[in-house]
């Protein structure tokens, strides 16, 4: 039984996830599984998914599909991740790992980074850093591609509300939080993610929507429909930029 299982939904992940399992073979920590929920791919994402010895299962959108394959996970605890990021320092899993430990979190998420050098798109990760932090422990967030959990945590609180169609992630830690368990920032590694949606939607735009999101949540609200500008699950309106963001930062 291993220690770890990483559970990520995906959806025509084809272009990105190889960059992702390979950084997590390249980690020094060894003790996990991975575990690829599959929201009907049209492309090759199971292959990929299977040929990096990863476990395939149905998944659905994010909520749904982390909870999909947090039910075929066997670890200890579970990390959540999404196809498009990356795992920057090899010693990411056994850092953060010690580090939650240490802080005796039983969830907790990373410092993100973008996987671009573009000035603002760092900017604004930092202000996002800047204000989970010091959020931390009045209100947690923690981005759905990054979360540590204990399995029997997840199982407690039900896992993600597959009822909460838009800021999942932090309705998720939030109850994890309000049930009594100790939430975390780590910041032995962050965790780097594409700028794709920022592309797809506008830097503008998403700074708007999730500053109206986060005003809602602090009212008490949750997200039963999706707000104004939607949400697109998938790589394949995506690879294009994905590309991009791979050849400007391997330059």
């Amino acid at each position: 039984m291993p220690f770890l299982s990483i559970v990520i939904p995906a959806k025509n992940e084809e272009a990105n996830l190889p960059r992702l399992l390979t950084s997590v073979k390249e980690q020094t920590f060894k003790d996990y599984e991975i575990i690829v929920a599959d929201a009907e791919s049209k492309d090759k994402t199971t292959e990929v998914a299977e040929s990096f010895g990863a476990k395939v299962v149905p998944g659905g959108l994010p909520g749904p599909g982390r909870n999909r394959g947090a039910a075929a996970a066997s670890g200890h605890v579970i990390l959540f991740l999404d196809s498009d990021v990356v795992l920057v320092s090899p010693k990411f899993l056994e850092d953060n790992l010690t580090e939650m430990k240490k802080k005796g979190a039983c969830v907790a998420t990373a410092k993100v980074k973008p996987l671009t050098r573009n000035p603002i798109d760092r900017a604004l990760h930092e202000v996002y850093n800047a204000y989970a932090i010091a959020t931390e422990r009045m209100m947690p967030h923690a981005p759905g591609f990054c979360i540590f959990v204990k399995k029997h945590i997840h199982e407690e609180i039900g896992g993600f509300d597959e009822a909460v169609v838009f800021a999942e992630d932090h309705d998720y830690v939030q109850r994890a939080e309000k049930a009594g368990y100790r939430f975390r920032i780590l910041r032995s590694h962050p965790i780097a993610v594409s700028v794709r949606r920022l592309e797809k939607d506008g830097r503008l735009a998403i700074a708007i929507k999730y500053t109206l999101a986060e005003l809602r949540m602090m009212g008490g609200g949750s997200f039963k429909e999706m707000p104004k500008g939607g949400y697109e699950m998938g790589g394949d309106v995506y690879a294009v930029a994905g590309e991009k963001e791979q050849k400007k930062n391997s330059s």
